[in-house]
């Protein structure tokens, strides 16, 4: 796999070592099992995969490539490169300023952007409206392009299914800029719809079997169809893709579901014709963290610790995975581990930070499961570890 030229800032010479080490040692990444480190009277189980993922790892490259390319010219940012903090945060101290935030909305005026200034597309990818928008502007969209290549595999499974004449049901969060990219582009080959999770996957069957109105679909979906979208005829052939940060169990419950909804419909003989038995377009990264973090849920530990922007997709799957089996704490830097008896983190349920008192175990030996989203830097990983040593390993 390339190997790219990232800052050193984002490094972690500590946590290099075991990777490498793990890799030397299981090549063809069979074993998922944790690396244990022990201190003076502190484990650490840390996940077999975390951290920067070869998508994200890409997009720093370029980004940093266009910063030292263009000195004096203005840098534009779509939106977060990744949705990680540190790293957009170091983009703008540099002087690259964001079109769009997170969820779309305008922060630079479009008329203030020009034919001579440069435009980064995020490791998310972008829709076709924007893409066009840009190419009208007389921009090169293609230079400092980051979109990560397994965002743009799960497009061109789009593509294929759309040729093939089945509707694309998408697996994600419909805000999230990646699926905004991959309906935007899906929606150019076929008529295509974004679901959350296995409920709305219920109900859209319930509306393809008949039990529910169809006009039901226009209420319950709005905002997540493409135009045109008409449930009695859409619904009779289907084939679905994902966000690639999202939950594999999930995806591949969803397709099962639907599998079987088109069996029942139609016959386990004939069910290809109806419903395109895609393999799952998860990327490698989201894959492998998840795979380890459910190796993580075998070990006997104290506390889960989960490192990663708090808007981040596939750090938050991680985050729920460990709260089946830990008492878990997601943070996004050292900084939020307030002292030794205070812990700031986020709640996923409730969407907002809160203050832990005594999180920590009070034991002699107490092991502490440690792993990070693809978007978090080795570097932040290791100030998070430094920081409970300092408080706790003595």
């Amino acid at each position: 796999m390339k190997k790219f030229d990232i800052p050193t800032q984002y490094r972690s010479n500590f946590i290099k070592e075991f990777k490498a080490k793990r890799k030397a040692e299981d090549p063809r990444k069979k074993d998922f099992s944790p690396t244990s480190v022990k201190f003076l009277r502190i484990e650490m189980l840390y996940a077999r995969h975390f951290g920067f993922c070869y998508g994200v790892e890409n997009a720093i490259e370029i980004s940093y490539k266009a910063i030292q390319e263009n000195k004096g010219k203005n840098i534009f940012l779509l939106s977060q490169m990744i949705h990680n903090p540190h790293v957009n945060q170091d983009l703008q101290d540099l002087g690259v300023r964001f079109i769009l935030d997170t969820y779309g909305n305008q922060i630079t005026p479009w008329s203030k952007v020009t034919k001579n200034d440069v435009v980064i597309i995020p490791a998310f990818g972008t829709t076709i409206e924007i893409e066009q928008r840009l190419e009208k502007m007389g921009l090169d969209i293609q230079k400092y392009n980051t979109t990560c290549p397994f965002v743009e595999k799960v497009w061109k499974t789009s593509k294929k299914l759309g040729q093939q004449d089945y509707t694309i049901i998408i697996h994600g969060k419909h805000k999230h800029e990646e699926t905004r990219a991959t309906f935007s582009h899906s929606s150019a080959y076929s008529a295509s719809v974004v679901i959350k999770d296995i409920k709305e996957a219920k109900v859209l069957a319930e509306i393809m079997r008949g039990k529910r109105p169809s006009d039901d679909f226009h209420a319950l979906f709005k905002g997540r169809y493409s135009e045109g979208f008409n449930p009695r005829e859409d619904l009779n052939r289907i084939g679905v893709v994902n966000q690639t940060t999202m939950l594999a169990t999930e995806t591949a419950e969803i397709a099962e579901f639907f599998k079987q909804t088109i069996i029942e419909q139609h016959g386990s003989e004939d069910y290809k014709t109806y419903f395109a038995d895609t393999r799952d377009t998860l990327c490698y990264a989201t894959n492998d963290n998840q795979k380890s973090t459910l190796e993580l849920l075998k070990q006997q530990a104290d506390i889960a610790i989960v490192v990663g922007g708090y808007n981040s997709s596939n750090t938050t799957h991680l985050v729920e995975l460990c709260e089946e089996q830990f008492n878990t704490f997601f943070i996004s830097s050292a900084t939020d581990i307030l002292s030794a008896n205070r812990i700031q983190h986020f709640d996923i349920h409730e969407k907002k930070t809160k203050i832990t008192e005594q999180y920590f175990p009070d034991k002699k030996h107490p092991r502490v499961i440690m792993t990070s989203g693809a978007s978090c830097p080795d570097s932040v990983m290791q100030e998070v570890t430094d920081k409970i040593l300092s408080l706790h390993d003595f």
